[in-house]
């Protein structure tokens, strides 16, 4: 007894004499490396490099929108704004700007305010059809503005609505709907029923307890969608070329078209263009990117 005694007193001595290091601070041979193990030049390098991949073009662009024409400098010195006054005065894109904003807006409102009745409907009630439904949303998603082109042309022909903006609007809102209402659903499914049934109790009615206690939470999931159906509408190019004919209701992706010719570019006149055309949507998403990121994680949670 005394030996076994002495051996483990001797053996605590051992390891009082050696430090040893926490079970924390050591790494196990197989643990996968975290991010504070991964040096940071591995990660700043691979992102630089693709930031400047994507910086590159446009630079190119406003290289080519501020340089005087007929200058082969790298630099944009000395600039010139003669390409920016050319399209907006002379080429009708202030009339343009205009349209685009219009349709732009309008999509945004109409788009979020039935993706809120459709995702409301779909986080809060159970109907027999409901699966089928969400799956037809999801299929809608594979079709191709284009394959729908002529159908909706026949039902605009037919409602007088060619050359009409609201045509525009309403093709760009049906298109935007499917992904909104189920982002707006996922997002609502995660605001607690609980919430609600409290307002129920105090004497709210569903839409008062909707509007008071579920829309206010809702800001992020809102946003991400107003904002992608704002910039999607903005930026489309086949509804605006295929229902409007007449010059003065075109919008940007079309007015960019009409400067490409058929045996010559004016290519001053086309990059102060897209540069014009870029500076909503740089601004739309320079403001709303913390909520952006927010929404769209937030909505797709719960399906």
């Amino acid at each position: 007894m005394t030996v076994v005694l002495t051996e483990k007193s001797g053996t605590a001595q051992r390891s009082a004499g050696h430090s040893t290091p926490p079970p924390s601070s050591r790494r196990r041979p197989g643990r996968e490396r975290t991010f504070d193990d991964v040096p940071r030049w591995q990660i700043y390098l691979p992102l630089g490099l693709y930031l400047l991949f994507t910086l590159i073009p446009f630079y190119w662009m406003l290289l080519f929108a501020v340089r005087p024409a007929g200058s082969t400098s790298l630099v944009p010195w000395p600039m010139t704004g003669q390409h920016f006054s050319k399209v907006w005065n002379e080429r009708s894109f202030a009339v343009f700007f205009q349209n685009s904003m219009i349709v732009g807006v309008a999509t945004l409102v109409a788009t979020t305010v039935v993706a809120l009745a459709g995702g409301y409907a779909l986080a809060r009630f159970d109907f027999r059809i409901k699966g089928a439904f969400m799956l037809a949303l999801l299929c809608s998603q594979f079709i191709p503005g284009a394959l729908m082109l002529v159908p909706l042309f026949e039902i605009f022909r037919n409602l007088q609505m060619i050359n009409s903006l609201g045509s525009v609007v309403i093709a760009e809102t049906v298109f935007q709907l499917p992904l909104s209402i189920i982002l707006i659903s996922g997002f609502i499914k995660n605001v607690p029923v609980s919430l609600e049934e409290a307002a129920w109790v105090d004497g709210c009615s569903r839409f008062t307890a909707f509007r008071t206690v579920v829309l206010p939470l809702l800001r992020p999931g809102l946003i991400a969608v107003g904002s992608f159906a704002f910039v999607h509408s903005w930026n489309h190019f086949l509804f605006a070329l295929m229902f409007l004919s007449e010059q003065d209701k075109q919008t940007i992706p079309v007015g960019l078209n009409t400067l490409i010719g058929a045996d010559s570019v004016d290519l001053g006149a086309l990059a102060a263009g897209g540069v014009i055309a870029a500076v909503p949507v740089v601004i739309v998403f320079a403001f709303i990117q913390k909520w952006l990121i927010t929404g769209f994680s937030a909505g797709a949670v719960k399906g």
